[in-house]
């Protein structure tokens, strides 16, 4: 086994994500302490972890997001490092900075890095200054309705108001324009001291594309490809792919290159992804993931990479392993997501198999799926050599999928993988809609 700095890391998450990242600390000789709530006392994290401390009763609010009872369980349990996993924690730089204030190795970027992402307005202005393409907006934010009816005349309708936090309203006429403002102002009050807005052109049906990208923060960033996240409803995700087929050679360069300067200058540590709306040939900066999302595993499967191996060795030893240069992607790879409908016991679980088929869940048989949390439950993913192929391929393995004792929307994800529109290629993130699902 490997030497490494750390012996024991503790996993500030639940589900698939903290079983992921489990099984790739065992191979790397860390042992792990997973944290539950009295909801998750059977889980399998907790089945697999070496070490499992109870935080709280169910609600996140009591438990999976108290960051002193999560700092405290590191310290109690002798551990050096904590991991955020996916979920809010990762990327908060006040908990970055109270495990770090702790003495405690976070996994993911510089307190300050996160608070920078964090701003859209001015993480926005950093991209353009690196020479990535932005969404035509207003350039600054705008304080008063003048000044945004101001933006929207002179961008054109329809247009999005975005505030410092995650709402987005849209107006397709000047008639909704102070409508859906004083909404967007309602947030900002609620979440944030300032209540300034932004206001962009808005782009009808756009493909959301993302470049997962691993940094040193010493100047070493290595590209792993885009993957194509429109498929989507309520804007969450549906199904993830790579490459991305609304992406061209010249596109990907294009994007690589510029988000490799970004991360550069930002002098960035760990795995963070770069979004894109990409409208025809013309692609724009969106905004940073400052951390591990849950569509990675098609950027592995396509470069062979392991992500989490990566982003623990930058964040523990300040290095990873791969040579950008030498990065190469090969063939095509399809994620997608299986989210619970309701709550229940797993009566039967027959998960699917085959060359080229990997299944992510937290699943098991007898396991209890709680409603208390996000309704993730497991994620099927394949790569083959081509679309054509892994198409077909994700087709044989969701009807082997089997989830009894719960509803779950796989029928759903196959009833999208068999739709032309979604086998032509041509899509956009409002294109669900139009796709029905069949049984």
């Amino acid at each position: 086994m490997e030497p490494f700095l750390i012996k024991r890391l503790l996993i500030a998450n639940r589900g698939e994500i903290a079983v992921r990242i489990i099984r790739t600390c065992r191979e790397m000789g860390i042992k792990t302490v997973a944290v539950y709530s009295t909801a998750d006392k059977e889980s399998l994290h907790v089945r697999l972890a070496d070490q499992a401390v109870c935080i709280g009763p169910p609600p996140v609010s009591q438990s999976y997001l108290v960051s002193n009872n999560l700092i405290m369980a590191a310290i109690n349990t002798g551990c050096e490092a904590v991991h955020p996993g996916v979920g809010f924690l990762s990327e908060d730089p006040g908990f970055a900075r109270a495990v770090r204030d702790r003495g405690l190795i976070f996994i993911g970027p510089d307190p300050d890095v996160l608070e920078h992402m964090g701003d859209k307005f001015r993480v926005r202005k950093t991209a353009g200054d690196f020479g990535l393409p932005v969404v035509p907006g207003s350039g600054e934010a705008a304080a008063d309705l003048r000044s945004v009816k101001k933006a929207a005349a002179e961008l054109g309708f329809p247009v999005i108001i975005k505030t410092g936090g995650k709402g987005m309203w849209v107006a397709r006429s000047g008639r909704e324009l102070e409508r859906k403002l004083s909404a967007a102002k309602r947030e900002s009050a609620l979440n944030f001291t300032d209540t300034a807005v932004f206001v962009e052109q808005y782009l009808d049906n756009p493909r959301l594309v993302e470049l997962q990208i691993i940094a040193d923060g010493a100047g070493k960033v290595a590209v792993l490809g885009e993957r194509d996240g429109s498929i989507q409803q309520n804007h969450r995700k549906l199904i993830e792919e790579s490459p991305s087929p609304g992406v061209s050679g010249a596109m990907r360069k294009d994007m690589s290159e510029g988000a490799a300067k970004l991360f550069r200058g930002l002098k960035y540590r760990g795995a963070g992804t770069v979004a894109f709306l990409v409208q025809g040939e013309q692609f724009y900066f969106l905004g940073i993931k400052a951390r591990l999302q849950t569509g990675h595993p098609v950027n592995e499967l396509v470069t062979g990479a392991d992500i989490l191996r990566q982003q623990l060795l930058t964040g523990i030893e300040g290095r990873m392993e791969m040579l950008p240069s030498s990065l190469r992607i090969s063939g095509w790879a399809m994620e997608c997501r299986i989210n619970a409908l309701d709550s229940g016991k797993v009566t039967k679980l027959e998960i699917p198999g085959g060359p080229e088929v990997r299944f992510d869940s937290c699943l098991y048989e007898g396991c209890t799926v709680t409603s208390h949390y996000e309704s993730l439950v497991g994620k099927v993913i394949v790569h083959g050599p081509n679309r054509s192929r892994t198409l077909a391929r994700m087709d044989r393995a969701l009807k082997e999928l089997t989830i009894q004792g719960i509803n779950t929307d796989a029928s759903q994800q196959w009833g999208i993988i068999r739709d032309e529109t979604f086998r032509s290629g041509v899509f956009g993130t409002a294109s669900y809609g139009k796709i029905p699902p069949k049984k």
